[in-house]
């Protein structure tokens, strides 16, 4: 059933036809009205609203491994990732990485773009719907509207002040719309009419239900800090939706897991030796270089700051305020020929399913011999991790297809919510309400997933891999304690799926959170500091790119501080 909505190239070229005025004009279909002015016409469009989420469009301005719809390029604007490979292979990356942010640069333009281009073509389903009688297309407007709302929460929460275009601005051509502020009411409109009008639960994998819906607004209300609906909203889906754990933390990465009981919305991947298009083309850069089986290009690689997260006490807690104290043990300038002792200390398991370090086996692998899986010199920032998530494990050929120049495509689907979030999203809204044994209890309940799931095992298999210590908390003194605590499990649980940076924003402490992390950084990867610039205030937000300004003549305006 996932392969029914698996994202059809031939069909979607047949539909729609590309625009390089990516701020005006909407994707224009190519067939006449006449030809889609029914039911299957708006299955058709539907089914092209759902493939942009991989952020995936042909002929598109700006940088395209940017609009990738995973967001992986977001970490290395936070502290969880590196751009990776060289410094100089997509410099315009590395300016984006070392807060040397232009509005021209093409990686803040390519998001800019693959996002208005799924927003236009959820604006198509809904005008087309409006146009057809005599027909009850009410759960397709639904999914139509659930799909507006997402990518409106994309571009809302990453450049902050957006112009919205509206199914009638859509309708008359109508594009050129100014950018005075945010547009929560509108992306909240549109995910309570999915909630009131989707199915609990669809037919085929991968569509919006109306628990997804439920789950969406709440993460809705709680990126504004908007607690209590958040809340009430979370519990609702927690208590009362189809949505579990799975029992292995590694399933949520790895064929098994897609579109498990943990997964809420999630973007449909698959690949194959025939080379598909259906792989995620945004995150190709992103595999060991050369590795283990030969793969390119050694993008997106963990920091330190993050492996150092991972570190616990005696009794399997974080250490919240110490972690930076002392770094993982890590082989940063020495080949593989050189002794290496991994870190003896106690470690978080979930380490080792998000980070390829040496000494430690590597998504079935093998032992992750060293500084030869790395395609960075040491004159480079990326420092010596590889990235695990989103790299297929060892004999899921299923998930392994290649792109043209040997570029990897993997299958592994992409979490947009999954039900660990959801858990540590309400956890933060009942910490922040001060219900206290309810923030506990949903971060206990992530943390004991954790704890009884399988370890990484060592190179014989008869023991783990490292000095794994992971127990639930006993208690949250006080809400302080617990902020922290829900904050910190929200990088051990989500580190690398691109997540982090709209976090630290929401939170507001950007400025402490990055520039420490510079500074720590660069105890490991020595000339990190002196390459990477401060972050300020205005890196909360993306600006706005200077080609949408310009072809707007100037009715959007620009975000303070560019």
């Amino acid at each position: 059933m996932k392969k029914r909505l698996i994202y059809y190239a031939v069909l979607l070229a047949v539909v729609f036809a590309c625009s390089d005025d990516f701020t005006q004009i909407p994707e224009v279909g190519a067939l006449n009205d006449a030809a889609v002015a029914n039911e299957a016409g708006v299955e058709l469009l539907l089914v092209g609203a759902y493939s942009t989420l991989d952020g995936r469009r042909a002929n598109a301005s700006g940088n395209g491994f940017s609009a990738s719809g995973d967001n992986w390029w977001f970490d290395v604007l936070s502290d969880d990732a590196h751009k990776g490979s060289t410094d100089g292979d997509q410099g315009d990356l590395f300016e984006v990485e070392i807060y040397n942010w232009s509005t021209g640069n093409p990686y803040i333009l390519g998001r800019w773009v693959s996002v208005f281009a799924g927003i236009n073509r959820a604006n198509a389903v809904i005008t087309l719907i409006g146009q057809i009688e005599d027909a009850d297309l009410t759960g397709k407007l639904a999914e139509a509207r659930f799909l507006r709302g997402h990518y409106n929460f994309e571009i809302q929460r990453m450049y902050g002040n957006v112009p919205y275009i509206s199914e009638e601005n859509y309708a008359n051509t109508e594009f050129n719309q100014p950018n005075p502020g945010p547009i929560w009411d509108q992306i909240e409109a549109d995910f309570q009419f999915a909630i009131d009008n989707l199915p609990a639960v669809q037919d085929e994998v991968g569509r919006a239900s109306g628990w997804a819906a439920k789950a969406y607004l709440a993460k809705v209300h709680l990126q504004q800090n908007d607690w209590g609906p958040a809340l009430a909203l979370f519990t609702d889906v927690i208590n009362n939706g189809p949505y579990d754990l799975n029992a292995e933390f590694l399933d949520n990465f790895s064929l098994p897991g897609d579109n498990s009981v943990e997964s809420i919305f999630s973007i449909q991947f698959t690949a194959d030796d025939g080379q598909s298009p259906n792989g995620n083309v945004g995150g190709v850069l992103n595999y060991p270089n050369p590795g283990p089986f030969g793969s390119c290009c050694g993008f997106y690689q963990p920091t330190q700051d993050l492996v150092n997260a991972f570190q616990t006490d005696a009794t399997g807690l974080p250490l919240l305020d110490t972690f930076n104290a002392t770094d993982v043990a890590n082989d940063y300038g020495i080949v593989d020929a050189d002794p290496f002792t991994p870190h003896a200390g106690p470690l978080d398991p979930r380490l080792d399913y998000t980070v390829g370090r040496r000494g430690i086996d590597y998504n079935g692998y093998g032992t992750f011999p060293g500084h030869s899986w790395i395609r960075a010199t040491f004159a480079d920032i990326s420092g010596p991790y590889l990235p695990s998530k989103n790299v297929y494990q060892s004999g899921e050929d299923a998930n392994q297809g290649n792109g043209g120049w040997g570029q990897q495509l993997s299958g592994i689907n992409y979490h947009i919510i999954r039900f660990a979030d959801v858990l540590l999203m309400a956890a933060e809204a009942a910490a922040e309400t001060n219900d206290l044994a309810t923030a506990l209890m949903w971060v206990n309940m992530v943390r004991n997933r954790a704890k009884n799931m399988t370890y990484v095992q060592n190179e014989a298999g008869d023991a783990d891999a490292a000095n794994y210590q992971i127990e639930p908390y006993g208690a949250f003194a006080d809400q302080a304690f617990a902020r922290k605590a829900v904050r910190h499990e929200r990088r051990l649980e989500l580190g690398m799926e691109g997540h982090r940076l709209f976090d630290i924003r929401r939170w507001g402490n950007g400025v402490d959170i990055i520039n420490t992390y510079i500074t720590n950084e660069t105890r490991t990867i020595t000339n990190f500091g002196g390459k990477t610039n401060p972050y300020e205030a205005k890196h909360d937000l993306l600006p706005i790119p200077l080609d949408a300004i310009d072809l707007s003549g100037g009715i959007l305006t620009q975000n303070p501080g560019y």
